[in-house]
């Protein structure tokens, strides 16, 4: 049994096509196969049933990857703990991102990052918290940045800063005369809100009780971006939230209707995840440190850090 063994049937178990798990693995479908298979032979077991379409996995197959994910990551910490040791800050490092800090995180830290530490590859994905957590528990990232709290078994959350609200209401609407608002203010507006599955959807119906509990017509236009929220809004359609950071890159006539709310604002936590594994943790400190430092120079909203119960956003 070898490590490489192992890695190939988690390939083959996550894919559960031979040819599309060697693609993966960077090996030859023959090679993958045949790796596969001296494994089941020195156990004396089937962990594939290779009659189903697609491969599935057997029962006792089930709990042979289970096991495999914990030796690999292990075999992989002896490494860890040498870098660690070393101070070193290199190799391949996964990290998933959520959709609505993706596109105005990301140009902020990345050049940053990338040049302090020339030895790091980062490989970034957006996903949803969903897949987010499902791919670090599996061990497919490394780390993510999310919206938290989360409350996951095995996931550690590490803020990274805290992300103010701010409401976005054209000239169209009653609440563009007031300088700022409370989020009773938005109990009787037509929110325009992003579509299900993303989590600052929720962090609106938390922050509007009422409506979270019996949505009502104004919830039937839903959107996939901010962009097109803000586009609707300024068509009449009502008004929307937006997170602090994205209101940075619009245009000065869109930041004419932007409106804050009396302090405390609401907020999200916006936190940097990883499996109780503590895998790689030297590099996920360089990136907490980096994009903590950046971000927080950036908001000026520095002391939102403790949000009143009536604003409090749970995930």
């Amino acid at each position: 049994m070898t490590i490489t063994q192992l890695k190939y049937c988690i390939a083959l178990a996550e894919h559960r096509n031979f040819t599309l798990a060697a693609e993966k693995s960077f090996v030859t479908q023959p090679t993958l196969s045949m790796q596969v298979q001296k494994l089941e032979e020195a156990l004396d077991i089937l962990i594939f049933d290779r009659s189903q379409k697609p491969i599935a996995l057997t029962a006792v197959g089930e709990k042979i990857i289970e096991q495999a994910v914990q030796i690999v990551a292990e075999s992989e910490r002896m490494q860890d703990i040498v870098d660690q040791e070393k101070g070193f800050v290199g190799g391949v490092f996964r990290l998933g991102i959520i959709p609505t800090v993706m596109p105005t995180l990301l140009p902020m830290f990345l050049r940053n990052i990338t040049n302090k530490y020339s030895a790091l590859q980062l490989h970034i994905e957006e996903l949803n918290t969903d897949q987010l957590l499902e791919r670090i528990r599996e061990g497919d990232l490394d780390a993510a940045i999310a919206a938290t709290p989360l409350n996951e078994e095995k996931v550690i959350e590490r803020v990274l800063y805290h992300e103010p609200f701010l409401a976005y209401v054209p000239a169209s609407t009653t609440l563009h005369q007031k300088k700022e608002l409370t989020s009773d203010d938005l109990s009787n507006e037509k929110m325009l809100l992003l579509e299900d599955g993303h989590c600052f959807r929720n962090n609106v119906l938390n922050l509007c009780p009422s409506k979270a509990e019996k949505e009502t017509k104004s919830f039937t236009i839903k959107s996939g971006s901010f962009e097109t929220l803000v586009h609707l809004a300024n068509e009449g359609l009502g008004i929307t939230l937006l997170p602090y950071l994205h209101t940075k890159t619009m245009t000065k006539d869109d930041q004419k209707n932007l409106r804050s709310f009396k302090a405390p604002p609401p907020a999200r936590a916006i936190s940097l995840i990883y499996h109780e594994r503590k895998l790689k943790l030297q590099i996920i400190e360089a990136i907490h440190e980096v994009i903590s430092g950046i971000v927080r120079a950036a908001i000026a909203f520095e002391d939102v850090k403790i949000i009143s119960p009536k604003n409090r956003l749970e995930l």
